[in-house]
């Protein structure tokens, strides 16, 4: 009886875990870039529950079996395990802004931050007081020769990634630089550090410029959505406040089995 409040216990805190992830997913629904995080448990070894009455022991010449007939399952609870990143594509919005740009397949832009070299794929840039492309937070946009800086009025970004500036519309493109795109070994382990920023660690492996067929495209004028489906998420959290409340009442209906059998037990 008592096992059963620990199990319980176990499953109100998974379903804590799990409320903290599908939070952060609503509460980013709208930042450019953004992917959803899911709450992964695993499950304690299942005891196998046999009819006490019939406990036997058939012996045979290589030894013996226990012949007690199985009554089934008896689940053990449940423990957190980790917190997953979705990488799915967002789908992609017109801005027409010649400074917002959108990846269409896996990959991240570099920025260079007071902390190091930081991901991102929240697209929305700007030209900063020193014609610096930047992260609206002020942090330079890397390409494959360092920071880039536009000069002229008129800026062209192909699906190459690659820079072009002019005067106007009639005179000759100047090539400025390609944005530096990354990828990982095991982007999935990436680790999340606010402003839409990733870094990268030992588990998912250093950067590497992706070239040719594994670069993805870059859209000038586009950003990428979230990956949350809201409605999705909300039916999640309907799901996860129900559970909730579930190994909260069996919770309470072991601690009142328990206060019945000590308050009887006394009695006799």
């Amino acid at each position: 009886m008592i096992r059963g409040l620990y199990t319980g216990a176990s499953g109100m805190r998974a379903q804590e875990h799990r409320l903290d992830a599908l939070s952060n997913n609503l509460a980013n629904v709208d930042l450019n870039g953004y992917k959803r995080d899911t709450s992964v448990h695993k499950a304690f070894p299942e005891l196998l529950i046999r009819r006490f009455e019939d406990n036997a022991v058939f012996r045979f010449p290589l030894g013996s079996v226990d012949v007690a007939p199985i009554v089934g399952k008896l689940g053990m609870g449940v423990e957190y395990n980790e917190s997953y990143t979705v990488f799915e594509q967002g789908s992609l919005k017109v801005t027409e802004n010649a400074f917002d740009l959108a990846l269409d397949d896996e990959g991240f832009f570099t920025i260079d931050t007071p902390h190091g070299l930081r991901y991102t794929r929240n697209g929305s840039f700007w030209l900063g007081k020193e014609q610096i492309l930047e992260t609206k937070d002020g942090f330079p946009v890397m390409g494959e020769n360092g920071i880039i800086r536009i000069t002229l009025n008129h800026i062209v970004i192909d699906k190459l990634g690659r820079v072009w500036q002019q005067e106007n519309v009639d005179s000759d493109p100047e090539l400025v630089d390609t944005i530096q795109v990354v990828g990982f070994p095991r982007s999935r382990f990436l680790q999340k550090q606010g402003n839409s920023f990733w870094s990268e660690n030992e588990y998912s492996g250093q950067a590497r410029n992706l070239e040719g067929a594994a670069r993805p495209g870059i859209h000038q004028g586009y950003l990428e959505s979230s990956n949350v489906n809201p409605v999705t998420e909300m039916v999640n959290l309907i799901e996860v406040n129900r559970a909730y409340e579930s190994n909260q009442k069996m919770i309470m209906t072991h601690d009142s089995l328990l206060n019945r059998l000590i308050g009887q037990a006394a009695r006799y």
